[in-house]
């Protein structure tokens, strides 16, 4: 007997038999071969993927096209065509491999010239066929720019058979993408149409809302057009479809008016609305289908950014029920990465939401799903973890710096997937904030050492993310952690790291510097290691540095440091003033006309710092910036619009006047 689910080689035989009745010269061979076929693979993925091995695809599409070359009608032939259109369509139902085969066995135009057959039977049988395909993003897009794609979407739309209409509507869902496209559909009386169908079957209602969503998503102009009244009340036809027997109905009239409201949000302004959407959604969840599967998605795209819509969630008992699905285990990845996307949006940005879920102890059901199978449902785990901890409350109480936590997060470090490590590095940034500095953790568990090794990755955002991660660790941590941290990344790394071709990368490793050097006035010598490595790579950046961000966390570096002893202050002073520049071009000077309030902030900051008075160099450093002009510019800056600018240049003003001779 075999000993696993792999079909025997006697199975084999049986199906290249089956699959060498499809070439027999007997018509009555051949139908009854097709509908053996699509009868073992309907529903059956593994059939489907044996029977696609044995090259039977091929087959059926053969005898597809030796029919449309056959000059010749009748019922037989006829009933050989529906057969060989349903097998094709059987093979693409939830099977992108079997639409793949399809296409390239060249089924798709043979198909569609079977949409103007005189036998509303074969129509129909194409027609079914082609929606099954057009489920697959593989399907052939078509471009809406072209006039002649247009108008044969509008034939589509206005024959009296609901499934060649449901066909042209499936393509606009899957062909348009951009608002070109959306604008041209609409000027062609496409939208018009889609609504008239709305009335039609459940075929056309289903299809033209999916449609709709489409067209008129993120496009302003569009959703312009369909209000208009000549459309016949289009808004209140989909509100009223919401309340439909049919659950894919109602979750596809929700998808239609959330597109319509995140796009204008002048439009479902009320309230009940909004809820009865949440609410509606909610209930979708119970549907054990793909309905159940695709709700939580359409109700993240609801929550996603919006604060009064997730405190409306809330109210409704969302996180709840959304915990309660996940508790089930065993759901279909697709189901449980909806469920965590949810939780996400829903986390996002209320305080109430997070001890909501916290209080409900999901938090294990969250860094269960780390570890879960599916990539896309270790990323939503990430995500949602991310949302769920930024709290400075949560933080504070040590509620992710646990084992259970950590442990699966690091291991994510290693995924094999870019995406999963991505997230799982926008998870950790958060948690490693951790206000109680017990980090020693996240350490001992490998997570410093394999952050510096994607700190050296090729791929930018993922050594973004790393070293963002490696600055929130060094915060606030003692100075033996901080050795510790350093002396697995290294002087030379991070100075490579401030050097960066990324300014997101070079702006992160100057912020960790940053954290570096915060705290007892030990830190600060960090930067002085190595013939001061990383001070000089800091001043280097002011001085080319383009990017604003950038300058920003260099100056608060600088600032840091001048909170230090005399040595540390005239290091900062040599920075800002080169022996090889002209100190009527300091870069402090340009960064006090700066038009970001955040660089004068950090500009003044480090000002305060150096001219504080209690140091014997403090009367040569006023001088020295009374002479290139930064004085004068801070008497510009005691009346300027930000308040943190204007308070900080009245103290180190104050402070100049004290070290000074007086006349600042």
């Amino acid at each position: 007997m075999p000993t696993s689910a792999s079909p025997t080689p006697h199975h084999h035989s049986r199906t290249e038999d089956l699959i060498g009745r499809l070439s027999s010269t007997s018509p009555e061979i051949q139908l009854k071969a097709l509908r053996e076929v699509k009868n073992q693979i309907i529903g059956n993925r593994t059939k489907k993927l044996s029977f696609l091995k044995l090259g039977a695809v091929p087959a059926v599409v053969s005898v597809l096209s030796s029919l449309a070359s056959a000059q010749v009608g009748g019922e037989i032939h006829d009933s050989l065509v529906i057969q060989s259109a349903a097998a094709i369509g059987s093979f693409s139902c939830g099977f992108d491999a079997g639409v793949k085969a399809v296409l390239e066995a060249g089924a798709f135009p043979l198909l569609l010239r079977l949409i103007s057959h005189s036998n509303d039977k074969v129509v129909d049988a194409g027609a079914r066929s082609l929606k099954l395909i057009y489920q697959s993003r593989l399907a052939p897009k078509y471009d809406f720019i072209q006039v002649e794609n247009v108008e044969f979407i509008l034939l589509l739309l206005s024959s009296e058979n609901e499934n060649v209409s449901g066909l042209g509507a499936s393509i606009i869902s899957h062909s348009c993408k951009t608002c070109e496209e959306q604008k041209a559909l609409s000027d062609a009386g496409v939208t018009k149409k889609l609504i008239s169908l709305l009335r039609g079957s459940l075929v056309q209602r289903d299809a033209s809302l999916e449609a709709l969503a489409t067209i008129v998503k993120g496009n302003p102009e569009v959703i312009l057009k369909f209000m208009e009244p000549e459309s016949g009340r289009a808004l209140s036809t989909v509100i009223e479809l919401t309340k439909d027997k049919n659950s894919r109905t109602k979750l596809l009239a929700c998808t239609c008016l959330i597109s319509i409201r995140n796009t204008s949000h002048s439009y479902l302004q009320d309230v009940q609305i909004k809820r009865k959407l949440i609410l509606i959604l909610l209930e979708l969840l119970e549907d054990s289908g793909q309905v159940g599967d695709e709700a939580p998605f359409v109700l993240s795209s609801l929550l996603s950014e919006n604060e009064e819509l997730q405190r409306l969630a809330f109210e409704a008992n969302a996180i709840n029920r959304l915990c309660k699905h996940l508790e089930k285990g065993s759901l279909q990845p697709r189901r449980s990465q909806g469920i965590l996307q949810a939780l996400a949006d829903l986390c996002s940005r209320l305080e109430c939401c997070k001890d909501r879920l916290l209080s409900l102890e999901a938090l294990k059901l969250v860094t269960d799903a780390l570890s879960c199978k599916s990539p896309e449902v270790r990323v939503a785990a990430c995500i949602c973890l991310k949302n769920v901890s930024r709290s400075v409350k949560n933080l504070s109480a040590g509620c992710f710096m646990k084992e259970t936590v950590i442990v699966p997060l690091v291991e994510l470090l290693f995924d094999d997937s870019d995406i999963v490590q991505v997230a799982a590095l926008g998870a950790i940034s958060n948690v490693v904030v951790d206000f109680t500095a017990n980090k020693s953790m996240f350490m001992q568990c490998g997570g410093v050492k394999q952050l510096v090794q994607l700190s050296r990755s090729m791929d930018s955002t993922i050594r973004v993310k790393a070293v963002c991660a490696l600055r929130n660790l060094i915060f606030l941590v003692n100075s033996r952690c901080k050795e510790e941290i350093l002396l697995e990344l290294t002087q030379p790394t991070l100075r490579c790291l401030i050097c960066d071709s990324e300014a997101s990368v070079q702006e992160q490793a100057l912020a960790l510097v940053r954290n570096l050097v915060d705290g007892p006035i030990d830190c600060i010598d960090y930067v002085f290691v190595e013939d001061a490595l990383l001070l000089h790579a800091v001043g280097r950046q002011l001085q080319s540095a383009l990017k604003t961000e950038v300058l920003i966390q260099g100056m608060y570096v600088l600032g840091n440091v001048a909170s230090g002893n005399e040595f540390h202050k005239e290091a900062v002073m040599h920075q800002l003033f080169p022996p090889s520049s002209n100190d009527t071009h300091s870069v402090v000077f340009k960064f006090l006309q700066s038009h970001d309030s955040q660089l004068r902030t950090a500009a003044v900051w480090a000002l305060v710092n150096l001219t504080f008075p209690s140091g014997p160099g403090a009367f040569h450093r006023v001088v020295k910036l009374r002479n290139s002009g930064v004085l004068s510019q801070l008497k510009n800056m005691v009346n300027d619009p930000c308040l943190d600018v204007k308070l900080r240049a009245r103290t180190a003003l104050g402070q100049s006047m004290t070290s000074g001779d007086g006349s600042a």
